[in-house]
């Protein structure tokens, strides 16, 4: 079993910060990273025409295995979710006879905006499947709703492992049989996912990943991932950037035009990918992931949370955890789930609201303490509510 790492942080100890899923605290090995790289640009003569490559391809593979992937070349380094999904909204093959775009309600928006231009550049429908229940049966309910709108007309699912909201879990192997069945492409936004939660890409056989590094993967802002199937590998990336051609790594013959990309998924990396203070942050933060490992990440959050849950619900408080690095309490409805959070932030307890749900989303770094902290402090703000709206 893992034991607590708050060592490893600089959290102070006046804050219960239970809001891994808005933004990671970096550990000490992560800064040190940083300051390390931002010393090598001071000295840039220290830095050498195969640093441009080498530790992103070290970063890649540490990802791809992460995720259960076969190999590196599936992987690209991008600056955030939103691109990595522009790169297969702009890579979508011809789909006969479809013309379905399936997404569930209350999706992170970078997660539906680009399918919502797609959807006009191609006059497609988009459909969001909605929860139909609330209370217990509403993740099962809605995982039913899900598989029922998935159909011969679906061209695209695109959805997370879990809702960013409230940590509603979805059946991915359920989902995966669907997908396959009528054809459609699959992608998933693990980022609130992956790193907290054994996850393999092998098994599932999306066509696309995509995941942020500062959330679970405790790594800094402006570096996230792609893992691209072959429906989208081969596809054109929607910018040319000298990097990612053959032979970019020979530095005297770059005027020697090329024709042909980087093997794999390498054609989608984002321009000026070999960042000198990020990559070796994420670096290290992957690292530190991967001795954690996810399935003892997920274990440690669950003896966090569960002695908790009977005391949350005799509040009045629905929580039916799933994955237990990120759920949601949702509150009676006469209270405001934005006038609990600032009752509990003025107890320095540190959560978010997301939709109709106060998202709670621990790591390894939390104590029995926080929790308690967290528990005690919203008895306290539920019956502030109370004496008010009475």
């Amino acid at each position: 079993m893992l034991t607590c790492q708050k060592s490893l942080f600089d959290l102070g100890e006046g804050v219960a910060y239970l809001n891994c899923a808005t933004l990671s605290p970096l550990s000490r090995r992560v800064v040190a990273a940083g300051q390390e790289g931002i010393q090598r640009k001071v000295r840039p003569w220290s830095i050498k025409p195969t640093d441009f490559f080498e530790p992103c391809d070290r970063l890649r593979a540490t990802f791809a295995r992460l995720i259960a992937a076969e190999d590196l070349l599936e992987v690209a380094l991008l600056p955030s979710v939103s691109y990595g999904l522009a790169q297969v909204a702009a890579n979508m093959p011809a789909m006969k006879g479809k013309n379905k775009i399936v997404l569930l309600e209350g999706q992170f928006p970078s997660n539906v905006y680009c399918w919502h231009r797609l959807a006009r550049t191609r006059q497609w429908e988009c459909v969001q499947v909605a929860p139909p229940l609330t209370g217990s049966q509403r993740a099962a309910a809605w995982n039913e709703a899900l598989l029922d709108a998935i159909d011969e007309r679906t061209a695209l699912v695109a959805m997370g492992p879990v809702h960013w909201t409230d940590g509603t879990c979805f059946d991915l192997e359920a989902v995966k049989q669907r997908v396959h069945r009528h054809g459609a492409v699959w992608v998933l936004d693990a980022t609130q996912f992956v790193g907290a939660h054994p996850f393999s890409v092998t098994d599932l056989g999306p066509d696309a990943v995509v995941a942020a590094g500062y959330k679970f993967l405790m790594g800094p802002y402006g570096i996230a991932f792609g893992w691209y199937g072959p429906r989208i590998q081969q596809g054109m990336p929607i910018e040319e950037n000298w990097a990612n051609r053959m032979h970019s790594d020979d530095f005297a013959r770059l005027i020697n035009y090329q024709a042909h990309y980087r093997p794999g998924a390498q054609r989608f990396n984002v321009g000026e990918q070999a960042n000198f203070i990020t990559v070796p942050m994420m670096q290290a933060a992957l690292d530190q992931v991967l001795e954690w490992g996810p399935a003892r990440i997920q274990a440690y959050c669950r003896q966090l949370v569960h002695p908790y849950l009977d005391r949350l619900r005799a509040m009045g408080v629905e929580i039916a955890p799933q994955a237990w690095h990120i759920f949601g309490l949702h509150l009676p409805s006469h209270v405001p789930p934005q006038v609990l959070k600032e009752g509990l932030e003025a107890l320095q307890v540190v959560v978010s609201v997301r939709g109709d749900a106060v998202r709670v989303s621990p790591n390894v770094y939390n104590t029995p303490e926080d929790m308690e902290r967290l528990v005690e402090a919203l008895d306290h703000a539920l019956q502030d509510v109370r004496q008010t709206t009475h």
